[in-house]
């Protein structure tokens, strides 16, 4: 039902999106209207959208489908790494010197983002010395919307498990509601918190501790299907 529910909202938000871009105003009554023709071009965008919504195995193979469905065209062959090298490249210009490393796996780009940098202790109000970095981040994003974009919050293990858990879920959203406030596709981000179950360093010192309070943005190729 929680499945029915969501691909219903997709709709839903999809549907307002690009029917709002398809209004003109009535030049003898001064009040909107929506041209048959270009909202039968929506509805469609729309179906494709939430049909790529309920196939897929997983979140992002899922939210790809989407993508395309909605008209937005992957990539094939070697477009998918030379437009990723591209990406890197940019990204590793703009974040220099930022606090935030930028990681290459094969087709993906990954950011890390430290808590310390981002985040105040035990809060999930992004640190306002930390909004120019995101605005770059944001920059790069729109110029390669090619791209689904995994926002994961991470905690260390101090304090209880299930209060790590809401905490890494409330800073994977907002630095989510941060991008999409910059223009960022919202079908493009999936926001998801880990809590305190996938450490990078040992938590029983301040060090791995620090490093394992983080967010991390994971970037995958939009693929042709």
């Amino acid at each position: 039902m929680r499945s029915v529910s969501m691909r219903a909202g997709a709709f839903a938000l999809l549907t307002a999106t690009l029917l709002a871009g398809c209004q003109t105003t009535d030049p003898y009554t001064g009040e909107p209207q929506t041209s048959k023709t270009t909202t039968g071009a929506a509805v469609g965008a729309v179906a494709g959208a939430v049909v790529g919504l309920a196939t897929g195995d997983d979140a992002t193979e899922r939210r790809q489908h989407a993508l395309i469905g909605a008209g937005i065209g992957g990539l094939s062959g070697a477009a998918i790494g030379n437009y990723m090298d591209r990406q890197e490249a940019e990204l590793r210009q703009r974040l220099r010197n930022s606090g935030v490393s930028v990681t290459r796996k094969g087709d993906r780009i990954i950011l890390n983002m430290p808590g310390n940098v981002t985040f105040a202790t035990d809060s999930a109000d992004l640190r306002s010395q930390f909004f120019d970095v995101l605005d770059s981040v944001s920059l790069v994003l729109k110029e390669y919307e090619k791209t689904v974009i995994n926002v994961a919050g991470h905690t260390d293990s101090t304090g209880p498990a299930d209060y790590n858990q809401r905490l890494s879920e409330r800073r994977a959203q907002t630095v989510a509601d941060y991008l999409r406030n910059r223009g960022i596709n919202s079908q493009r981000i999936i926001a998801r918190g880990y809590g305190e179950d996938y450490p990078i360093a040992s938590n029983d010192t301040e060090q791995g501790r620090q490093q394992n309070r983080r967010v991390t943005l994971e970037l995958t190729p939009l693929r042709a299907q």
